[in-house]
């Protein structure tokens, strides 16, 4: 019986401590190595939480006494990495994005597959006590049928954030901006709220930053498959850094996620009274004990709380030892950049793509 399973992570910038420190708090789990092409970085992280450090993550892949492997580099080397590290026989946990190219995700879902290692996609915000409250709501008929989905991700990133490394910012390694690498968590749950996305149409431009390829502000409407409507709204640009918002709506119900928070959720009973022009009394059954987390990214990308982190890590820990696919597993991270894609690519061409 395994008793502890061994972890080593690629990439040591800001997200690695999250990482790190989530690892150390769970029973049964060990970081014992680190990677990074900046020594310093590594050596850093290393000397922390008392790991080995490489400069080449290809000698680390070499050892046997590490199971998973965490990616956490720029988005665009995250495929090539993932492959690297499945075909050393290891599990794979990859930050968000899976990759910027659907044709790499897809290839790193079949070499893991063919080389028979779980990958999990990091999409830490399906584990939130509000999101897990919100599904269960939405297929138990609860709201009825979904109508109306709306998501916002009102962010700021300062010009240095973009000038601190030369990937960011860029397609090739960065993959995009405010959607690919601000909102994909909350694009992610909107469809995974609503269910999948049909088509999109989108707009986006770059309007407060320099030096970058990509956009600082994007808008896109959206189709549903189930019929419902929806909107995208991102920008890194919201001075200083406000909140991030999921509303979903159906026939019989709502319910508003803040900054992670479940702050609104309604359900119409069979004695309700049928109010309209919003002046009937509603009771909003949201818990009003929950507090609210600080950790949200909005303006320091080294903020995030990492309890989420934690749980997802743990549910990869448990199907490698219950031989299951991870609960976010590479087709399920597919999701979130086939619609940022489509979104690009409508925002390029003026037109309506469908998914």
């Amino acid at each position: 019986m395994i008793n502890e399973l061994r972890f080593g992570i690629i990439g040591c910038g800001s997200i690695s401590h999250t990482h790190a420190e989530q690892i150390g708090l769970i029973n049964g789990a060990k970081l014992v190595a680190v990677a990074d092409v900046e020594e310093d970085r590594a050596k850093s992280l290393a000397e922390r939480y008392e790991a080995d450090w490489y400069a080449d993550y290809h000698e680390m892949l070499k050892r046997e006494d590490i199971d998973i492997i965490n990616i956490l580099t720029p988005s665009g080397m995250h495929a090539d990495m993932a492959i690297a590290a499945a075909q050393a026989g290891k599990h794979v946990i990859t930050e968000k994005p899976m990759d910027v190219s659907l044709d790499k995700a897809h290839e790193m879902i079949q070499v893991c597959k063919d080389a028979g290692v779980k990958l999990a996609v990091i999409s830490q915000h399906r584990f939130d006590t509000s999101t897990v409250k919100v599904k269960e709501k939405v297929e138990s008929g609860k709201f009825g049928n979904m109508i109306l989905g709306e998501c916002a991700v009102n962010w700021y990133r300062t010009q240095e954030y973009y000038d601190s490394g030369e990937w960011r910012g860029t397609w090739a390694l960065d993959g995009g901006g405010a959607l690919m690498n601000q909102s994909i968590h909350t694009i992610d749950l909107l469809q995974y709220l609503m269910g999948p996305v049909e088509s999109v149409f989108a707009r986006k431009a770059t309007l407060a930053h320099e030096r970058m390829e990509v956009e600082d502000v994007a808008v896109a409407t959206v189709s549903f498959k189930n019929g419902a409507l929806g909107t995208i709204v991102g920008t890194t640009s919201a001075f200083p850094g406000l909140s991030s918002r999921l509303e979903v709506f159906g026939t019989k119900g709502s319910a508003v996620i803040e900054n992670d928070q479940l702050t609104h959720h309604y359900e119409k009973t069979t004695d309700s009274k049928g109010e309209w022009y919003g002046g009937g009394k509603v009771e909003n059954l949201a818990s009003q004990s929950e507090e609210a987390s600080n950790g949200t990214g909005s303006s320091d990308p080294t903020a995030i709380f990492g309890g989420a982190h934690r749980i997802q890590i743990e549910d990869m820990i448990q199907a490698v030892l219950e031989n299951r696919e991870p609960l976010v597993n590479g087709e399920e991270g597919l999701k979130p950049l086939e619609v940022i894609l489509a979104i690009y690519e409508s925002a390029r061409t003026g037109k309506s793509v469908s998914l």
